[in-house]
């Protein structure tokens, strides 16, 4: 079968399209033939083992997302059946409960073989099934983005209606974010970086949206919009930059869900703030098998479509790559298998 793996040693030079062998399903396994896959952050700093030890050895199949049809079950499999369309979870053995350090290392896309292969073996407790009306390439975007929005919002956040939420920007996370705070019923507000994407979320239902290189202060600028209360919970992806400004306008007792760092992992801010305004920082890593079905329920209900922005073919994922990386998407980008 068709992998991409990365062989050899580290680095993006060694990521090649190569060939294993099928795997076999054994008692509890499934096999998947997979259908489509997208693309996280996650899947450009895994080729240069940006995780460490924890990244994983090689060879190495990347990218944590996607999904596929049940093609073959082992012995004692009652979960799933032969022609069930599902999506291999991102932490294999965290079906639900509190998190722990064997919960939080078994993910897929590194240390564990990622989606980028024709056919997957997994346990049958580590694949969830899918609504009928998302496409392949709509279902492949749910196990990291989709459930990473849904755990600080649902899960974690315990976001009610007229809550009001702070978004910061337009990645996969961040959509799915907006989309999920407007079923909740919160106010939402959108910070990112032109006035393009500003109409786009505004289209996509979000209550106001500020444009941060317009407007560096943006702190200062929500004040208008929640009458000099604050928010109720911050959806904090930038982090070394944006969590100065985050402490300033989220309410006192409110929370930041702390999910990504893609302007830098220190931490140079008062942490006076946080104390005296009881606020809480919440890590967020995705979520576990209960809080994915829970959000798999209300997609369903509410036929919520993710926002896809291109899809590329099976041997293009250096390609696709480059054009996560360039940051010019909006919406998730897919491979087709």
């Amino acid at each position: 079968m068709r992998v991409f793996q990365i062989e050899g040693d580290w680095g993006m030079d060694r990521l090649r399209l190569s060939q294993r062998p099928e795997p076999q399903a054994g008692p509890g396994q499934v096999l998947v033939r997979m259908k489509a896959s997208s693309l996280n952050y996650r899947d450009l700093v895994v080729p240069e083992r940006g995780y460490g030890s924890f990244t994983g050895n090689l060879p190495l199949i990347p990218v944590s997302d996607g999904v596929g049809v049940v093609c073959e079950v082992g012995p004692g499999v009652r979960r799933v059946a032969v022609g069930d369309r599902v999506c291999p979870t991102y932490f294999q053995n965290w079906v639900g409960g509190e998190p722990d350090l064997e919960r939080l290392t078994q993910s897929l896309g590194g240390p564990l073989d990622g989606t980028m292969a024709d056919v997957m073996c997994l346990s049958e407790q580590g694949v969830v099934k899918v609504p009928k009306h998302l496409s392949d390439a709509e279902a492949a975007t749910l196990p990291c983005a989709a459930l990473t929005a849904w755990s600080a919002l649902c899960t974690l956040g315990s976001v009610k209606a007229g809550d009001r939420v702070l978004i910061q920007g337009c990645g996969g996370v961040a959509l799915f974010a907006l989309q999920f705070a407007r079923l909740l019923g919160a106010h939402v507000t959108v910070i990112t970086s032109s006035e393009e994407r500003i109409q786009r979320v505004l289209q996509l239902g979000a209550d106001a949206a500020i444009n941060y290189r317009a407007v560096p202060e943006w702190a200062k600028a929500t004040r208008d919009i929640t009458q000099g209360r604050g928010y109720d919970l911050i959806v904090e992806l930038g982090g070394e930059k944006t969590l100065p400004q985050s402490l300033r306008c989220v309410r006192p007792g409110g929370t930041l869900a702390m999910i990504g760092i893609l302007s830098g992992s220190s931490m140079a801010t008062s942490l006076g703030l946080i104390i005296t305004r009881q606020v809480r920082l919440q890590g967020v890593t995705v979520g576990h098998r209960d809080g994915f079905e829970a959000m798999l329920r209300a997609i369903d209900q509410h036929k919520i479509k993710p926002i896809l922005d291109r899809t590329f073919d099976f041997a293009e994922l250096k390609e696709a790559m480059a054009y996560l990386k360039s940051g010019v998407q909006f919406g998730k980008v897919c491979i087709a298998h």
